[in-house]
């Protein structure tokens, strides 16, 4: 019995790598040239250690901005540059449609389950978690966003339960989440075209707690991620988090005799500063407040608090650049 058959995904192989070459990758070189002023790979420190710590496959763990296109184009340029065509992690929320599911998981996406009850999402969390150690022993790589709500405010802070999933059921928390051997990527996008939607979105929960999103906006958000302006987008690859953990051990040996909350606290803030440190930080020009005035516009919905809003808007673009000289701050 396959216990990966509900999330595994599709292998084609050599067949997957023909259609990359002759349709999916230059879409994608055609599509960023329509909808970017160009995308680009770049690297945070040592472009020689990054590459030696990619090499036999890494845990690729990044902030999120466009549901689509953050996989899709790092997959493309690993796959250009290096020969890596990461796994790539996708919540089943964005299944509106039987053939979404099917075309994804034949592009090397396996599927993440959610919005089931509490016993059924341990079990989920389990078999996922066995499915990503099976693809890391077999030396492949990973591709994993975290839940849709972290990326709202732009506020990019990794949660400890995605890292709990990870090492479930392991005894040895720190070393296991070395074998997972996590680089984290930081994207960056100048501009954000779903902006309007996430400040939309914010108002709705706001007023109402319980508010969820449906289907049909998962593939608003998506269609509206994919035909958007965004500026320059910059992918910015980081050194895995194995060396620091280490140091962290030497210098602070009580850390390994603390509880599991505590030690999962510790590698998100090893990520995070990863994360935050490679933010590419764009000039905003006078005309600034003239885009954020045009994206307000653009939200329609009833009770529309434009004071709200706009400050989101703002928040959305302010918030990359405060973490950055925060973590920038404690690297000095």
């Amino acid at each position: 019995m396959d216990r990966f058959r509900d999330i595994r995904a599709y292998r084609v192989g050599w067949l997957l790598t023909v259609l990359d070459w002759l349709f999916a990758f230059p879409l994608l070189w055609i599509w960023s040239k329509r909808t970017t002023n160009g995308i680009r790979l770049d690297y945070l420190g040592d472009r020689k250690q990054i590459e030696a710590d990619i090499k036999h496959g890494a845990f690729f763990m990044t902030n999120h901005r466009d549901i689509v296109l953050d996989s899709a184009w790092l997959s493309l340029l690993l796959r250009c540059r290096y020969f890596i065509r990461p796994f790539i992690g996708i919540g089943n929320n964005l299944f509106a449609y039987k053939w979404i599911e099917v075309l994804v998981r034949f592009n090397r996406c396996f599927v993440v389950k959610r919005g089931a009850g509490a016993h059924a999402q341990l079990e989920n969390a389990r078999v996922l978690s066995a499915y990503i150690r099976h693809l890391r022993n077999q030396g492949k790589s990973i591709w994993l966003a975290q839940r849709e709500g972290r990326a709202k405010d732009s506020n990019d802070v990794t949660q400890p339960s995605v890292l709990h999933m990870l090492t479930l059921g392991e005894k040895d928390l720190f070393e296991n989440v070395k074998t997972l051997n996590i680089c984290p990527v930081s994207i960056t996008y100048e501009y954000d075209p779903c902006d309007y939607l996430k400040a939309r979105e914010m108002q709705l929960k706001r007023d109402n707690p319980r508010w969820r999103k449906r289907a049909k906006d998962d593939v608003e958000s998506m269609v509206t991620g994919i035909k958007g302006w965004k500026g320059r987008v910059v992918y910015r690859l980081t050194p895995s988090i194995n060396p620091e953990i280490d140091q962290m051990l030497t210098e602070h040996p009580e850390y390994a005799q603390q509880s599991e909350h505590e030690q999962l606290q510790h590698v998100c803030d090893i990520i995070d500063r990863h994360i935050h440190c490679g933010y590419e930080i764009y000039e905003r020009g006078a005309d600034f407040d003239a885009y954020i005035e045009s994206r307000l516009a653009k939200i329609d919905m009833e009770g529309k608090d434009e004071a709200f809003l706009r400050d989101k808007l703002y928040e959305m673009y302010r918030n990359p650049e405060i973490n950055h000289r925060k973590a920038l701050a404690k690297d000095n």
